[in-house]
């Protein structure tokens, strides 16, 4: 389990490698959002990736890591490793943001292109791992991972402490697990899911993790399933489901009227609130993901 002292303790890893995202106020939609797209790599995965590196032991940097992820926790691994001075190898799939794959490469990752889609990914995850003995940075099920992106939380509520509701993306979970973690005893929590990408609901109803095929335009929402840790730690949490037509409206949304370029998975939580799924008076939505390629936030905004 991931507590508040394990959030403060990354919050004092991490320390000022990382900048403080700001919060910004929409008026139209009544609602904070904080802007984790501006983040180091452009999403909130920096936060758990640099935690989980920093951590390791002089043996362990010499075996390097080895994570996988459709974009995002694979840029912020690349890039916490080249802080650190530690090897990295990342597993991406055929079909993944060529924007993305380009920019974990030029971070200095190798990237493996082997899977063919994220299942696949997690299978040769395991069968690299035990051939090289790489030390794995979990995208959302890894304590450290998990309390890193916990510091989101810890600036949130220190921005807007009123906030009534604090609205979710949610993937894998790890996001979800570290503000749980961080305030999830001051302020309530909502977890927002793609229809289409549902891990986590599908494993709080099962009460375990259990496999989907996620096929969301929300990429970075595609998790195959939901960590462990946010099923045990989330489950009694209040779960938004939304469409695709509910992502690009929210999309197109960020972009016209609060002028933020997020990619469709940032936009989660923006689309519960535009599609009255979620009541609160003074609720503040996450939206984290910066990388859209740009034919992906062409074709949303045409279709206006």
């Amino acid at each position: 389990m991931v507590d508040r002292t394990a959030v403060l303790r990354a919050r004092a890893t991490i320390g000022d490698r990382l900048p403080r995202t700001p919060l910004l106020s929409s008026r139209t939609l009544g609602a904070g959002l904080k802007c984790e797209l501006f983040q180091r790599t452009g999403s909130f995965k920096a936060r758990g990736a640099l935690n989980r590196i920093s951590g390791l032991t002089s043996e362990e940097r010499a075996r390097g890591v080895i994570a996988t992820s459709a974009g995002n926790h694979a840029q912020a691994v690349a890039y916490a490793a080249a802080v650190e001075g530690v090897d990295a190898l990342v597993v991406m799939w055929q079909g993944a943001s060529e924007q993305k794959i380009a920019a974990t490469r030029g971070y200095g990752a190798e990237v493996d292109l082997t899977p063919s889609g994220p299942a696949a990914a997690f299978e040769r995850l395991a069968e690299l791992q035990a051939g090289t003995g790489r030390v794995l940075v979990h995208p959302f099920d890894d304590p450290l991972v998990a309390a890193g992106a916990g510091t989101v939380g810890l600036e949130l509520l220190e921005d807007a402490p009123d906030a009534d509701a604090v609205i979710v993306p949610v993937g894998g979970g790890g996001l979800l697990t570290g503000l749980v973690a961080a305030i999830g005893d001051r302020v309530r929590v909502i977890a927002v899911e793609p229809e289409l990408s549902p891990a986590f609901h599908r494993a709080v109803e099962a009460g375990h993790p259990v496999t989907v095929e996620p096929r969301s335009i929300a990429d970075g929402l595609n998790a195959p399933f939901a960590g462990r840790l946010a099923v045990e730690s989330c489950a009694a949490l209040e779960r938004v489901l939304v469409s695709e037509d509910e992502l690009e409206d929210a999309f197109r949304f960020l972009y016209e009227r609060a002028k933020l370029a997020c990619e469709p998975a940032g936009a989660a939580g923006v689309a519960a609130v535009l599609a009255g799924k979620v009541e609160a008076a003074r609720p503040v939505v996450v939206v984290t993901g910066g990388n859209v390629a740009p034919h992906t936030a062409s074709g949303i905004l045409a279709r206006a």
